[in-house]
């Protein structure tokens, strides 16, 4: 077997004298020449002030650096930024979310190319830094991992727990006049008792169990919460993995195939899981050169049932999951039952089938169902076209959406406006709350449109209205709402042509969105459109805008 060389990159900035002035710098933060003689492993993480998230990154990276050390490695920290969904939403701050993926990636790429770290292991928290990180680990390609720094612990409120959709929701309540002040400050106290990402199956959970699938985390390693003292241990093996997958030289482009990401789109879906999760593995499919389109996750979800009873369609957050048995119960089930490829390699460098064979059920639990008495006999992700979306959107059917709903449109060009009008009381059942120019160039950077979508079902209209969007929907959002519409209307896709009062149809059983025009109308209407003026002309959103693609290629940036 050939000796794989465990200081691949490093030698290069470290060793010999022509590089003793780099010795120099790093010499003066206590590094030894024994230091420098090993491997050099990075690890980032986006630990910071502004969300919960990742608050608690700087302490888990101590640990991974303490397993690092132990397996015979050098271990290097650094940081990079993340923006909170969460706390940004329904503001202007909300845009720069989906951009943030963009920067974290390439700041993760960047500090990893020029410090010529042999290996990697990236800490993850928010929605944006676990897609990024992924990215970032590809483009380098050398042996590195994941691991999801955890669950928030849902908070209590009046005898049940609660997480941050039912604040979402408690708002547009208070607007409908159905919860007091108090009520509504008691809940928003209560909801998020300490670090850890959103505790639902969100965006974050999602795309936490999406990598566990796709073999660049450890399979188990996402399940403890943010402050189980189980997720010290996950991180100090994390630590010691990397040196093993440094030692055999196994980095992601060894693990990624398509049958890999397939596996990734079915954990998804069996967990109703959150819309974005299409967005980002299209965009990680695109860096691993991957081929993947939108059209794979509705063929992967119409296979692949529900069985995992989890908020915001079910009942549950990922920390009951994790006591019911965790990603690899849920493995177990769906591989038992010919849904997944045990064959894929995870990050351990074991397969997949080897990887959930271990898996432990409580005897008590109903989080996760057999494939045999499943929620939902189809997967949580739909993929519509027709003349509204002919490129596609995403809808989530998780629960017991309605499968056919037609009205009239109520179209703004902004969330705000949306919001404003929702909130007013002037939406009304049957209607189709369309918000455009919201989209990856539009906005720029695709808002999630949770406040709306929570304050529609905080109001009693979740059961009675529908939405579409060029823009996201956050993972808590739930109800009849169809989000990332391509073309969106900043590229003059036919949802700018809508006018208020025109007719829209979804049919989710015959995957199709359309709105009862012609074509010939439809080209008619834009044959007047103009190109709107850019939102930002400097900065990072103006260089975002420039380069996006359409959110039905992941709304990457790359090179044209």
């Amino acid at each position: 077997m050939e000796r794989v060389d465990t200081r691949h990159r490093s030698r290069t900035i470290l060793e010999g004298r022509d590089r003793a002035s780099a010795r120099a710098f790093l010499k003066a933060m206590d590094f030894s020449d024994e230091d420098l003689s090993k491997p050099i492993v990075g690890v980032a993480h986006s630990w910071t002030e502004t969300m919960p998230c990742n608050f608690h990154h700087r302490r888990l990276a101590s640990v991974v650096k303490d397993g690092i050390r132990e397996a015979g490695g050098t271990p290097m920290e650094f940081n990079t930024i993340a923006i909170s969904d969460g706390i940004t939403m329904g503001t202007e701050g909300m845009k720069t979310s989906l951009v943030s993926r963009e920067v974290i990636a390439d700041s993760i790429e960047l500090v990893g190319r020029g410090h010529m770290f042999d290996a990697m292991v990236v800490l993850v928290g928010c929605d944006k830094t676990i897609p990024a990180a992924a990215m970032a680990l590809i483009r380098l390609g050398v042996p590195s991992l994941v691991v999801y720094g955890g669950s928030i612990t849902p908070g209590r409120f009046h005898g049940r727990d609660v997480t941050i959709q039912d604040v979402f929701e408690g708002i547009g309540a208070h607007a409908a006049g159905k919860m007091s002040d108090a009520d509504l400050r008691e809940l928003e106290g209560s909801a998020c008792p300490g670090p850890g990402a959103c505790g639902g199956q969100y965006t974050a959970n999602t795309m936490a169990l999406a990598l566990e699938f796709l073999g660049l985390s450890p399979m188990g390693s996402a399940n403890p919460p943010a402050t189980d003292p189980r997720k010290d241990e996950v991180c100090h093996a994390a630590g010691r993995l990397v040196m093993e997958l440094l030692e055999r030289g196994l980095a992601p482009q060894d693990i990624l195939t398509r049958v890999s990401f397939e596996n990734a789109i079915a954990a998804v879906a069996a967990t109703g899981g959150s819309t974005n999760a299409v967005l980002h593995l299209l965009a990680i499919a695109r860096e691993a050169r991957i081929p993947l389109n939108i059209d794979d996750f509705d063929r992967v979800s119409e296979r692949t049932p529900i069985i995992a009873d989890l908020k915001p369609g079910g009942r549950y957050t990922a920390v009951d999951m994790d006591r019911a048995g965790g990603s690899k119960l849920l493995g177990r089930r769906l591989l038992d039952a010919g849904l997944l490829d045990g064959s894929c390699l995870n990050s351990t460098g074991r397969p997949l089938a080897q990887e959930v064979e271990d898996a432990e059920e409580d005897e008590e639990q109903d989080v996760i169902s057999p494939v045999e008495r499943p929620l939902k006999k189809t997967g949580g992700l739909v993929i519509l076209k027709g003349n509204l979306a002919p490129e596609g959107c995403v809808i989530k059917v998780a629960g017991h959406e309605r499968l056919h709903h037609t009205g009239p449109a109520r179209v703004f060009d902004s969330e705000e406006q949306a919001m404003e009008a929702v909130t007013a009381g002037r939406i009304e059942p049957s209607d189709v709350v369309v918000i455009r120019y919201e989209g990856p160039k539009g906005g720029p950077g695709m808002r999630e449109m949770l406040g709306v979508t929570a304050a529609l079902v905080g109001e009693g209209l979740g059961d009675s209205v529908a939405l579409l969007t060029d823009g996201r929907f956050s993972g808590a959002t739930r109800g009849l709402m169809a989000g990332h519409v391509s073309p969106e209307a900043a590229h003059r896709g036919p949802i700018a042509a809508l006018r208020e009062g025109d007719t829209i149809t979804f049919d989710i059983e015959g995957r199709t969105l359309n709105v009862d025009l012609s074509d010939e109308e439809i080209e008619s209407r834009l044959e007047g459109w103009t190109d709107p003026l850019p939102r930002y002309e400097t900065g990072v959103m103006a260089k975002y805008a420039a380069l996006v693609s359409s959110a039905s290629e992941g709304a990457v940036t790359a090179p044209s």
